[in-house]
């Protein structure tokens, strides 16, 4: 394997053994408490992050273009902060208007009952749930678990190259549509919504 092309895939070398300890993790069922168990309950989607300005950006974006219910969260950022450049060029070549995503750390977001947060990585899925406490009303799973293949690990593309930076947002859009294919009774939640609103 070169070099280049383990950063086209995976982003870094970083990136690429994380990626074989979230299989490792996996394959023992170490990750069994981040299965989605009870889909029916699920009432938002809550896309999680680092920063929530890439992954969970494009992410927040695509489920909305779906008619999904849906918000995003970082685990440490600052509310309001804006998507850098990069991220923004290649969510438009993916035909996805990120321009105007802010971010929204998570001690500024408010958590309701029904929330499936996904997550991009296994210690993220570890830090949140501590977060969460022992609130039974939410979820907690990897959002690459949805992928086309399962990658449990999607590592972050902030400030890498823009060939991986294409990789990881096309494995995103990839989960998210199978997420929402998965989910389907969720179109109908936001339609509900939407005429509330």
């Amino acid at each position: 394997m070169t070099t280049t092309w383990i950063n086209r895939q995976f982003g870094t070398f970083r990136g690429l053994v994380r990626l074989g300890l979230a299989y490792a993790e996996l394959g023992t069922g170490r990750l069994s408490a981040f299965q989605l168990r009870r889909p029916e309950s699920v009432r938002r989607l809550v896309f999680v992050c680092h920063g929530n300005i890439c992954r969970s950006a494009i992410a927040h974006r695509l489920a909305l273009a779906e008619g999904l219910p849906v918000a995003s969260l970082g685990l440490s950022t600052s509310t309001g902060a804006s998507s850098p450049e990069q991220a923004v060029a290649a969510a438009a070549r993916a035909q996805v208007d990120m321009s105007t995503h802010r971010a929204t750390d998570f001690s500024d977001f408010e958590v309701q009952p029904g929330d499936l947060f996904l997550v991009m990585e296994v210690r993220q899925a570890h830090k949140l749930r501590q977060r969460l406490g022992a609130r039974d009303d939410v979820h907690v799973a990897l959002l690459g678990m949805w992928g086309s293949p399962v990658m449990p690990h999607l590592h972050d593309p902030f400030t890498l190259s823009d060939a991986y930076f294409d990789t990881c947002f096309a494995r995103v859009k990839t989960a998210v549509r199978r997420l929402g294919e998965a989910l389907p009774h969720l179109k109908a939640i936001d339609a509900g919504q939407r005429k509330v609103g």
